[in-house]
Formats: structure tokens, C-alpha cells, sequence
């Protein structure tokens, strides 16, 4: 799916003569991938010169551009600042990542809590990307008052 695409289906979305959030078609996933530690070495903000520099993870670039090449979405999202935009969309492209967007500023620290209206899937990276498999969890929710 082209960028112009994606921006399409994300910001058209209309019911009832009202604009409402979107929900992307069944099979599209919308990927928010890390870079440092990710799919590159962990850069602190604090060291903004090897962000130049640093190599992408072949597997992290390989599977990246499959999901974008098999209609998914892609955004890098970093703790990087808007400081780094410039040399991270820079390093983005000339390694060849294909992405839909960037968003910076993600808290840092990390051991993220996610509350959303939408449903929110995470997969910890651990050294490699590889195509996802289905994995049994626990997870915490809200309660709603019905438990199994």
C-alpha cells in the first residue's frame, strides 16, 4: 500500500455524515516498530551522531519491507526526538526501509502499559525478526464483569 494510500484510508473515514476513527481492513495489520535496539543497535538520544551511522538488522529490513510489500502499514515509532527527524528519516531511507510514517517522541524507559479504544497487540523484540506465530498469553484488562 503507497503512502498516499494509507492517508487515504486513515483520514476518510466518514459515517453518518461524521468523521470517526478508522479501522483498517481485515488482513491489514498497522505495525509501530521501534528503531534503537530494534532494528538497530540501541542508540541513546544522548549520542545523535551514530544515528548516521549505525547499521540496520538485515532480518528487521527484510521483514519490515515484506509486511509494507504485503499491504500492511508501517510506522517507525521512536523516542527519538523531533531534533533527530531529519537524521532518522535520512538513515530510513538509505538502508531501503519502506514506511508509511514516523512518529517521534515515544516515551523512553520503556515496560509500556497501552490503554486504548482500539485493540493493541505487542511483540517484544529479542534479537530477530521472523514472520509472527500465534502464542497463548496472559494478559490484564479491564474488568467488564465477565470472566472466564
Amino acid at each position: 500500500m503507497k503512502r498516499e494510500d494509507a492517508d487515504k484510508l486513515l483520514h476518510e473515514k466518514v459515517e453518518a455524515g461524521e468523521k470517526v476513527s478508522p479501522i483498517l481492513p481485515k488482513g491489514v495489520k498497522n505495525y509501530l516498530i521501534d528503531i534503537d535496539g530494534t532494528i538497530t543497535e540501541d542508540v541513546p538520544n544522548e549520542e545523535p551522531e551514530r544515528m548516521a551511522t549505525c547499521a540496520p538488522y538485515p532480518d528487521a529490513l527484510a521483514t519490515c519491507n515484506k509486511w509494507y510489500d504485503e499491504g500492511h502499514l508501517i510506522c517507525f515509532f521512536t523516542s527519538r526526538t523531533e531534533d533527530h527527524r531529519e537524521v532518522t528519516e535520512n538513515w530510513l531511507n538509505k538502508h531501503g526501509f519502506k514506511f508509511h510514517s514516523l512518529l517521534m517522541g515515544k516515551p523512553r524507559g520503556g515496560n509500556y502499559h497501552w490503554i486504548d479504544n482500539h485493540l493493541v497487540k505487542a511483540t517484544r523484540y529479542k534479537g530477530k525478526f521472523t514472520d509472527l506465530v500465534d502464542k497463548k498469553v496472559t494478559i490484564q484488562v479491564f474488568d467488564d464483569g465477565q470472566h472466564e
